[in-house]
């Protein structure tokens, strides 16, 4: 592909990252920026202003502490990209959240690190981890303060904070066939990084603690059936689904973006709001007996051993 530099993604990448004229990737931070992203992947793709946000984690695909940071800083170096752009003139106009790990957008919260802090009674690491993850929700929830229409690429299964993670942008493109669901009530906790609070505002209440309470899993269809996924893709489709939604929303992106503003005002989340539920989420967990915490460390080990099997292979469990 005659001027195209081709970018090697890490060990189970679904695809090559390809970059042509006006496009950069982004290692660390903005170039010079001490910060690096272990775990992030991102492309900048000035023509058409779209910032292609990829986790690529190096450890399981949940959201470990070490991706947790680097979505801060990534949040951070976006918000200093317009900070450095004229005001009347925006760089960017989409954000684009993807996974490069195959069948897989995120599994949600660290399971592993849960069972340990709460065999330890660890209240202080766990609020310290809910308010990690609900500080990177919170700011995309809002959309940083900034003009830009947030969209979610789900290509495998969103689950527990993955899910979470899903519905804080302003649109879903699901391929058909993914998984969504919030599990947690099996291992007899409950979502706590936004789940209720996002759901809530789009589905109304009683809808939100069904799904929470039942712990089942929808595929991207049903969920379109709920409005929860806007954009349906074919399998293999996503990312060309996303660039033809763009395409046909593009001249009407001031619109867009300011009737999610709209949404936002209208139906505010706070800050504290989430902080209050990751409050109620700690003393719940601490509350788990041997058995809860049993079932959530085979969780976790039938989560790693699907993500360590080939692509597409089923794991039992």
């Amino acid at each position: 592909m005659a001027g195209f530099a081709e970018a090697v993604p890490k060990p189970g990448a679904q695809s090559p990252i390809l970059f042509g004229s006006g496009e950069r990737r982004i290692t660390g931070g903005e170039r010079g920026n001490a910060t690096t992203f272990e775990n992030l992947d991102i492309r900048i793709e000035s023509p058409a202003g779209i910032y292609w946000c990829y986790l690529n984690p190096l450890e399981r695909p949940s959201f470990t502490l070490p991706l947790l940071r680097d979505l801060a800083a990534m949040q951070r170096s976006l918000k200093r990209i317009f900070a450095a752009a004229p005001k009347e003139e925006p760089p960017l106009r989409y954000f684009v959240v993807d996974s490069l790990t195959p069948g897989i957008f995120n599994l949600g919260g660290d399971l592993t690190y849960f069972s340990e802090l709460i065999r330890n009674q660890d209240r202080d690491r766990l609020r310290e981890y809910g308010r990690a993850c609900i500080s990177v929700i919170y700011h995309n929830a809002v959309a940083y303060d900034l003009p830009l229409v947030t969209i979610a690429l789900v290509r495998g299964d969103a689950l527990g904070g993955g899910f979470e993670a899903a519905l804080t942008c302003d649109i879903i493109v699901a391929e058909k066939g993914t998984k969504f669901g919030l599990p947690e009530i099996l291992f007899n906790l409950f979502p706590g990084m936004g789940a209720y609070s996002l759901l809530e505002r789009r589905i109304g209440a009683a809808r939100a603690e069904k799904m929470i309470l039942s712990g089942q899993i929808y595929t991207a269809e049903e969920l379109f059936a709920l409005d929860l996924v806007h954009v349906l893709a074919e399998p293999g489709e996503g990312e060309t689904t996303v660039r033809d939604y763009i395409r046909r929303h593009g001249r009407r992106h001031n619109a867009q973006a300011a009737i999610y503003e709209v949404g936002r005002t209208i139906r505010p989340l706070a800050f504290s709001e989430l902080q209050e539920v990751v409050d109620i989420w700690v003393e719940t967990a601490l509350k788990l007996q041997k058995n809860d915490l049993r079932k959530m460390e085979r969780l976790a080990l039938a989560q790693g051993k699907r993500w360590q099997a080939p692509a597409g292979a089923a794991v039992a469990g």
